[in-house]
């Protein structure tokens, strides 16, 4: 009897169970347990020990109270230089300047630079146009007032003695227009295919081109001109005419060279009409194109 009483209270010390709690087994038991719980996806806590715990509440009211005193000084600071500097309220701006100020063209108050066009050397052609215009205005104006003036001479040194037999002469082309001039001592007649000049080139515009060299040299008065002239038309003829004029000019007096070729009257123009294609109504013109 006293041998089971013994043994009653050994198995009770040895398992104690706590109150409200369930009994649970001893050894692999409790393994087997933990294993299951980590399968089942239970993370293990990651709570601090309770002393650290207890250190860190005492040190964030420290660092809360290092930056509440910082912000403070730092607050303070702009206040003190403000105080010695008086504030300057700048005005807002109105909605009307803002209006203004979209609407205005950036670079509408500039000035424009006015740019001149090079003014291009006139060719031959063209200036003794403008000398023909001139001189026939001149005629005209001179004829309503009834006043002829005489013009001056455009020559700017004597004209070279001509002996009585002698004779200069000269070829002058343009276009297919070709000239064979004679130039001999005179008062200044002018013949052309055994006509007068103003019979022969009815216009004032041939007639001053054809007489350009003589007019700007001064032999106009001082020489007989004869020319015989074929091909071309009637402004080509009078371009020939004046061309080989100056060729003769030369012959005469080879001082003139520099201002007849200076003003263009001994370079040959070369400039023709563009011969005509086959297959084309002129040299580009081509017939209308008809799609259907």
């Amino acid at each position: 009897m006293i041998d089971d009483e013994q043994q009653k209270d050994d198995s009770t010390e040895e398992t104690p169970v706590a109150e409200g709690s369930d009994p649970q087994p001893a050894g692999p038991v409790a393994e087997d347990g933990e294993s299951s719980s980590q399968a089942a996806g239970d993370s293990p806590s990651s709570t601090p020990p309770a002393g650290e715990a207890s250190d860190a509440p005492d040190e964030a009211p420290e660092a809360e109270g290092d930056a509440v005193e910082e912000a403070e000084q730092s607050v303070e600071e702009p206040e003190e230089e403000k105080a010695g500097e008086p504030e300057v309220e700048e005005p807002a701006p109105k909605a009307e300047e803002k209006a203004e100020k979209k609407d205005v063209i950036p670079g509408a108050d500039l000035e424009p630079i006015a740019v001149e066009p090079e003014e291009r050397p006139l060719s031959a052609e063209e200036q003794a146009r403008v000398e023909a215009e001139e001189e026939e205005r001149a005629r005209r104006e001179a004829e309503l007032v009834g006043d002829a003036e005489e013009e001056p001479s455009a020559a700017s040194r004597a004209p070279a003695k001509m002996e009585g037999d002698a004779r200069y002469l000269a070829t002058g082309k343009r276009k297919t227009s070709i000239a064979r001039v004679t130039l001999l001592p005179g008062s200044g007649k002018v013949e052309i295919n055994k006509r007068e000049l103003k019979e022969f080139f009815p216009r004032p515009l041939h007639q001053t081109t054809a007489m350009q060299p003589l007019t700007i040299t001064g032999y106009e008065g001082n020489v007989d001109v004869k020319v015989r002239v074929h091909g071309g038309g009637i402004s080509g003829q009078a371009g020939a005419v004046r061309h080989g004029i100056a060729r003769a000019l030369t012959e005469v007096d080879p001082e003139l060279r520099g201002e007849l070729k200076r003003r263009g009257y001994l370079t040959r123009d070369a400039r023709a009409k563009e011969r005509k294609k086959a297959g084309l109504k002129k040299a580009r013109k081509r017939p209308q194109f008809s799609k259907r």
